[in-house]
């Protein structure tokens, strides 16, 4: 019995249904970009001089920034909503 094919066929459902999950959280704008708060080299994208997502050098760089939900920013200390 060949048991890979419904494996296979249960996991490429679990990633569309996470795909149209984050394509739908990106549509209704509900996160927002929180600078200032970000641990060195988890920023989510271009900032301070460098065009990639995870080169911040040092915590909570001003600039530096990550996708939260909508409403959390204000929420962390030293949180600053970029728009």
């Amino acid at each position: 019995m060949n048991t890979q094919k419904p494996i296979m066929a249960a996991a490429l459902v679990a990633l569309g249904i996470v795909a149209a999950s984050t394509y739908s959280n990106a549509a209704t704008n509900n996160t927002e970009k929180c600078s200032g708060v970000v641990k060195a080299g988890m920023n989510d994208c271009a900032a301070n001089g460098h065009a990639c997502a995870g080169m911040a050098k040092t915590n909570s760089a001003k600039g530096e920034w990550i996708t939260v939900a909508k409403g959390t920013c204000a929420k962390l200390t030293g949180g600053v909503v970029i728009r």
